[in-house]
């Protein structure tokens, strides 16, 4: 058990289960974010616009979203940054120490659902091309694979991710450039624009544009775990903000331009599925698809283990054996490829659960406690944060009166506009009227990166 040893000791080491004083440039961070979301399940949220919408228009909507859902991504991963805190750390500072519980839990719920979609997706997309080639099919064996190399990765810690994530972008990049060119080759742009809307299936421009900005908010739960890496604020910002776009934008468009070609080919392929996809492209777009996984799964079960470590302070949880417990967990349900089939409920599930919390966790950061969190945010109990036994109820309050309105718009009063904008706002406005008062509470607390500030 010697490299078990040294591992934990190097993790423990390097801080990945606390505050952590990031080094990383404004390049790196770029690299990071890029690689993270040339992501499978972003490029099939592409497949889901055409013909709903026409093909100019889903470009805008994928523009439009990404960049607003970014907002939201970048001042998230701003208090990471600023104070050296994972995502789900920073939580304690409006939910208090034992409320930051339920967010937690949400967060290693969803986290462990994503890490199951894309292994599934990718298993499926190799087991495809590898029956074509040798007529073996085992698509449950290689969803395993798949994952178990993930694990073997997000072990490495953040120093892994550093390393691995740049080399994953520049290969995802080269094949879909290839996936690229044989697409826009095939036919011209205007034949693109010109796939006939179908107006049947009751897909708004609206409600795309509320899709894309959800898939920004689901990766909002790792924004402070990867630019708390940053050196400094404008590195964070620039680095995650370009990253996340320029990833998000070459997905989605590679999804919807793989799509329509097939369309304009004769084919009638369904949306979100792989293997429609990597029948028209063969290997190229087998490798994008797995080299993806590799990278944002990474960050998936990263996140994750950073949750669960996070969440407390009392008892010192180490980094290694939660990885390897959550690991063997996200192995044995990548096996469950019923989960496939709920893919749009899984995305809805995250808006509801996710736009209260970084609504009110930019409120209670950026106003109420006027951009400054202080060293009180890791302790247990006391301190500025200690609210009522731990627990903030203004903020699990309007938590769950945010996704009651999310759930509500998106079920029984579907709004034109969609749900997530109208829930963030709401939870937003709302938070800050119940806390206004005791916002000079904040006002003498020391500002600073935590692990400068002194005990």
């Amino acid at each position: 058990m010697n490299w078990y040893r040294r591992l934990e000791n190097r993790l423990e080491s390097e801080q990945d289960s606390g505050v952590m004083r990031g080094t990383l440039s404004g390049r790196r961070m770029f690299m990071i974010w890029l690689a993270a979301n040339l992501v499978v399940t972003t490029m099939l949220t592409g497949t889901l616009f055409v013909p709903g919408v026409d093909f100019a228009t889903a470009v805008v909507v994928i523009v439009l979203g990404t960049v607003l859902g970014t907002v939201v991504l970048t001042l998230i991963g701003n208090i990471g940054t600023r104070t050296g805190l994972a995502t789900m750390a920073i939580t304690r500072g409006a939910f208090g120490a034992k409320g930051s519980y339920l967010p937690v839990a949400a967060n290693v719920i969803i986290l462990m659902g994503w890490s199951w979609v894309q292994a599934m997706l990718a298993g499926i997309s190799v087991n495809y091309v590898v029956a074509q080639t040798t007529g073996f099919s085992n698509p449950i064996l290689f969803s395993v694979l798949c994952q178990a190399l993930v694990v073997g990765l997000a072990i490495l810690g953040h120093e892994g991710i550093e390393k691995a994530e740049p080399w994953f972008a520049l290969l995802i990049l080269l094949v879909m450039a290839y996936v690229f060119a044989v697409a826009l080759t095939g036919h011209s742009a205007t034949e693109f624009g010109q796939i006939a809307k179908d107006p049947s299936l009751g897909f708004t421009p609206v409600l795309a544009l509320d899709m894309v900005i959800s898939t920004a908010i689901s990766w909002t739960v790792l924004s402070g775990d990867l630019n708390r890496l940053a050196r400094s604020q404008r590195s964070g910002i620039v680095g995650s903000g370009l990253g996340y776009i320029t990833s998000t934008v070459l997905a989605m468009l590679l999804g919807l331009t793989a799509f329509s070609f097939i369309l304009l080919d004769g084919g009638s392929p369904e949306p979100f599925d792989p293997t429609a996809l990597a029948a028209e492209f063969g290997w190229a777009l087998a490798i994008v698809i797995f080299l993806s996984v590799m990278a944002t799964n990474t960050m998936v079960v990263y996140g994750m283990v950073n949750s669960v470590v996070g969440a407390q302070r009392r008892t010192t949880v180490k980094f290694l054996p939660v990885a390897l417990i959550l690991g063997a967990i996200s192995i044995i349900g990548s096996t469950w490829l019923a989960l496939l089939d709920q893919y749009t409920d899984f995305l809805t599930m995250i808006g509801a659960f996710f736009v209260p919390v970084f609504a009110i966790l930019i409120a209670d950061y950026y106003v109420i406690k006027r951009g400054v969190y202080t060293r009180d945010i890791l302790r247990d109990s006391g301190g500025l944060y200690a609210y009522a036994r731990g627990v903030n109820w203004a903020a699990v309050g309007v938590w769950v009166a945010g996704a009651f309105v999310s759930y509500l718009l998106t079920y029984a009063y579907p709004s034109p506009i969609g749900a997530t904008i109208p829930s963030f706002f709401i939870s937003f406005l709302l938070y800050l009227a119940l806390s206004w008062r005791s916002r000079s509470r904040f006002a003498a607390a020391e500002a600073g990166h935590l692990a400068r500030i002194s005990d």
